[in-house]
């Protein structure tokens, strides 16, 4: 499970950092804060995580469902 860690400055300057979330992904969480606090994204900072792919596990006793 990802998190995401913001902090807020007396100047309304805004900073994300995510943490767990592999892969672009991460940047979907940054646009949806830039949303909610009708704010812009000035800079984009790419952590090792953001190279990284994200695996996903199926557990055999498991049904998918569509």
């Amino acid at each position: 499970m990802g998190k995401m860690k913001i902090r807020l400055f007396p100047d309304g300057t805004i900073q994300m950092e995510t943490e767990g979330i592999k892969g672009k992904k991460c940047t979907d969480y940054a646009k949806v804060l830039e949303r909610l606090a009708d704010a812009k994204i000035y800079t984009l900072e790419k952590t090792d995580e953001y190279y990284q792919s994200e695996i996903l596990e199926i557990n055999e006793n498991q049904q998918l469902q569509e």
